[in-house]
């Protein structure tokens, strides 16, 4: 703001000391003036780092500015009345005294101000009490407190800010657009393509899909469906799924409304897939996030490597009667919004990062070479490593970090998170946090975590760094052990300043997971018997509950998902029980599906819907995309293409959740540094990011953005894109992981839609088991037109199987994962040809062979 532009403003504040008006005090127009609920919806410049302490918003002032306005701390979105009168008033402190100029005002130029005021604060908090009437509609004011222009830096403190006065703050209406509904990215040619519309009529009406140039495509009726119970709308659904021509610009017309445009496309997805994966890198703590692969707005410095005023994560000490140790816990993810690093997030998400690298080795129609190496935005490109592996391998290190040294107290154990003593507020960019950084108390449950996902990490890392395979392999039996010993440490659900609690009272899901992939990692007997006889094993609404189903507090799940794929030594019949789990859990979930009006595979008890609700439509996506993988029965996969209109735009709120992907994205999600909503010098989150979603609780949680303007919400209306919603608009890793694996597995589908894609080769393989082991017989086959030359074939080895004499071909094992490649002789596979080799195995017991096999990278068929 200009010094004229400021002057301007403030001869049309009308300003007055305490008792000037007697007027009764009228509605409170701030929220969260007492900082109770953090620091939402609270805002302040950059060069000003801001911290709720003591129950009061503190803000470091920096020395040197010219003008009061360098530095601010504020909140927007506040109703100014003309003509009506308000007081308002705030206790404040500074370390070095300085002089407050107090506004209210236009957020944007012209600045336009009704309340100007200079109003000195020493270091004993001072009350400030202000009235005034305002001569000018403000319909959403700026609140702010201008604390620039000093010689010596200060710490400014703020508290009990209230503004009285005006009318009731309006009721908030969304804005929901048209009525038409659709995913707003497109379909997929052969694919189902559906919509929903929300309208009183109660007989069926006319639609038309139009194209770009004005001309009718398709045409039918819709199908009332009364009222939908999760949104309270009278709606209609209609099917144009007989539609499969490509294009772009495509509409939706119902009753003389028209729908956001979509595409139909095979490669609809190809984007999101990459930008899903790079929300890892952008989040990473502890390196430089590159321009070169992320765009000069994304860049930014290495937060947390102990660069003034950063504490560092190089050197960090246990909250106070923790521990009397220090671990360097660098690396890794920031979680969420925030600057904290959580296990029990962590460990979910790095396992459903590498997950979607492991199905590529299981499933018959996916393909590696997207997640391969160059492919993705990561600075390791090109090092001989998949990279979405690399990124996945970040975490993993750093959750390795976290575990108890050896001869420490609970050693073995991993400590719950680390994160800054105070919480931080928005905007925050990593590098100039100045909290200190914390150690919190170990947990069962995040040192099962660790076991889980470091088993995974053994088994996938295992042909391309033997050491680091070994090094997680480690860390998983030892943290296996230490939960055995301490199976009822819980997290504090207190223990929530600063970061969130992530409190868990039932760890028998992670006992589960983290058998299951000890056991399909090592084949143990020890692993396998804690996989057999605990109570969840073959239980689908232990696994996949109906109203719920995966989440960081409920990982039954993730172990059935990979008995039921990876290769491992349970018998036929008992590999049957765990893949019914999968196939009873994913048809509950594609009946709930087909059952509502928009189509989501999410159906909670009494419409609660919960925090990160999309997450949980996620999550039992990926139930039903591996249900697909396991059978190829196509309404799987239609329930999971619906999942994803839900998410992409047909939803109550005519919202696509995913930012860049849309015509209504979210974009405002909370975040610290992606928080251009606070700071126009700040972006919006990176495409690729998907917010929480509806949440029943926000208000109850505390939320203070959805206590201002979600009051009475329908359950699935109860979002808003805005920054100061983390309730409703948080953004995480541990909700990107399920979008990832979802949009890998969706541009899998491609052109295919509902078919299988075509095959260029088959395998045939058969074992012949004797007494300490078994012969292998594999014939591969050039199905295709064009020769393969040189050819190497892969698959993962079932139990604990060791592969010793071979012969026609040379034959490498890492962990379990076995690569076949050609002698001189057999080099070239020309179409029609064969070529057979074998080998023999060492087996502690009879398991079912290998289905998935993969001809230089692509799939085959089997059998």
């Amino acid at each position: 703001m200009s010094a004229a532009a400021l002057l301007f403003a403030a001869a049309l504040a009308v300003p007055g000391t305490a008792g000037a008006q007697e007027a009764e005090p009228g509605p409170e127009q701030i929220s969260n003036g007492d900082f109770a609920a953090g620091t939402a919806p609270w805002w302040w410049t950059a060069n000003a780092p801001s911290a709720v302490s003591d129950g009061r918003l503190c803000a470091q002032v920096p020395a040197g500015t010219a003008n009061a306005w360098d530095v601010i701390v504020g909140q927007n979105d506040v109703p100014i009345v003309a003509g009506e009168s308000y007081e308002l008033s705030y206790s404040a402190s500074a370390t070095v005294p300085l002089t407050v100029q107090t506004r209210v005002q236009e957020a944007a130029e012209p600045y336009t101000t009704v309340l100007a005021t200079a109003d000195p604060v020493g270091a004993e908090a001072t009350q400030v009490t202000r009235t005034f009437t305002a001569s000018v509609d403000l319909p959403a004011a700026s609140v702010q407190l201008q604390i620039g222009g000093g010689e010596r830096a200060t710490t400014f403190c703020l508290d009990d800010v209230s503004l009285r006065g005006g009318a009731e703050p309006p009721v908030y209406v969304p804005d929901t657009g048209s009525p038409v509904r659709v995913n707003q990215v497109g379909y997929l040619p052969h694919g189902p393509k559906s919509g929903t519309v929300v309208t009183d009529a109660d007989d069926p009406l006319t639609w038309a899909v139009k194209t770009s140039a004005g001309t009718t495509a398709a045409t039918g009726r819709t199908v009332p469906q009364g009222e939908d119970p999760s949104s309270r709308q009278r709606v209609h659904t209609f099917d144009f799924g007989d539609l499969t021509t490509a294009g772009d610009g495509y509409t939706v017309e119902v009753d003389g409304e028209t729908s956001e445009p979509f595409s139909i496309r095979g490669n609809l997805y190809d984007g999101l897939r990459s930008d899903a994966l790079a929300y890892f890198y952008h989040n990473r703590s502890g390196t430089p996030i590159e321009a070169d692969l992320v765009g000069e707005k994304y860049a930014r410095p290495a937060g947390h490597v102990g660069v003034a005023p950063n504490k560092g994560d190089t050197d960090v000490p246990c909250q106070p009667g923790v521990c009397d140790y220090r671990l360097d816990v660098s690396g890794g993810w920031y979680d969420a919004g925030d600057h904290g690093k959580y296990v029990v997030n962590g460990g979910i998400s790095v396992a459903q990062l590498m997950s979607t690298y492991e199905r590529t080795l299981t499933a018959p129609n996916a393909e590696s070479a997207e997640l391969g190496d160059g492919k993705l935005r990561v600075p390791e490109r090109d090092n001989g490593v998949p990279d979405i592996l690399d990124e996945a391998r970040w975490e993993m290190d750093f959750l390795i970090k976290m575990q108890v040294p050896a001869g420490e107290p609970l050693a073995g154990m991993a400590h719950h998170k680390m994160h800054d003593a105070q919480w931080t507020g928005l905007p925050m960019k990593p590098h100039l946090d100045p909290q200190q950084r914390e150690l919190h108390p170990p947990s069962t449950a995040a040192t099962l975590n660790l076991a889980a996902s470091a088993a995974q990490c053994a088994r996938l890392y295992a042909p391309f760094d033997a050491a680091f395979a070994s090094r997680c392999l480690r860390a998983a039996e030892t943290a296996w052990a230490a939960a055995k010993q301490h199976p009822d440490v819980l997290a504090d659900p207190n223990d929530g300043t600063g970061g969130g609690a992530y409190s868990d009272n039932d760890v028998s899901d992670e006992f589960y997971w983290a058998a299951a992939e000890l056991f399909t990692t090592t084949g143990k007997d020890t692993y396998r018997q804690a996989v057999l006889s605990s109570p969840l094993h073959g239980d689908t609404d232990a696994a996949f509950p109906a109203g719920g189903g995966i989440s960081w507090g409920y990982t039954a799940g993730l172990g059935v998902l990979t008995l039921a794929t990876v290769p491992n030594g349970l018998t036929q019949a008992q590999l049957g029980e765990v893949r019914a789990v999968v196939t009873t859990g994913a048809d509950r979930y594609a009946a709930q599906s087909r059952a509502q009006a928009y189509g989501l595979p999410y159906a909670p008890e009494d419409e609660n819907y919960v925090w990160g609700s999309n997450s949980q439509v996620l999550n039992n996506m990926i139930v039903l995309a591996t249900a697909h993988d396991l059978t190829g029965e196509a309404a799987y996969q239609d329930a999971v293409l619906s999942g994803a209109d839900y998410l992409l735009g047909r939803n109550p709120l005519n919202q696509s959740y995913v930012t860049g992907y849309g015509e209504r994205d979210s974009h405002n999600q909370h975040h610290r540094f992606w928080a251009h909503q606070n700071d126009s010098a700040l972006p919006n989150p990176a495409p690729g990011s998907i917010a929480g979603g509806p949440n029943l609780t926000a208000i109850a949680s505390g939320d203070p953005v959805a206590a201002q303007k979600l009051s009475g919400c329908a359950p699935a209306m109860c979002y808003i894109d805005d920054i100061g919603s983390w309730a409703t608009n948080e953004i995480t890793v541990n909700w990107n992981a399920p979008l990832a694996f979802i949009a890998s597995y969706l541009d899998d589908a491609g052109e295919g839609g509902r078919a299988a894609p075509a095959r260029t080769c088959r395998v045939s393989y058969a074992s012949h088991p004797w007494n300490s082991g078994s012969t292998v017989t594999v014939r591969v086959e050039n199905t295709g037109s064009e020769p393969v030359s040189p050819w190497s074939l892969t698959w993962l080895l079932p139990g604990d199987q060791r592969i010793g004499h071979t012969w026609s071909a040379e034959l490498d094992q890492h962990g379990r994962t076995v690569s076949a490649r050609p002698l001189s002789w057999n080099r070239t596979l020309a179409p029609g040809a064969a070529v057979d080799f074998g080998f023999n195995t060492s087996a502690a017991s009879t398991v079912p062979d290998p289905e998935s096999f993969k001809l230089n990278g692509r799939a085959c068929a089997s059998g």
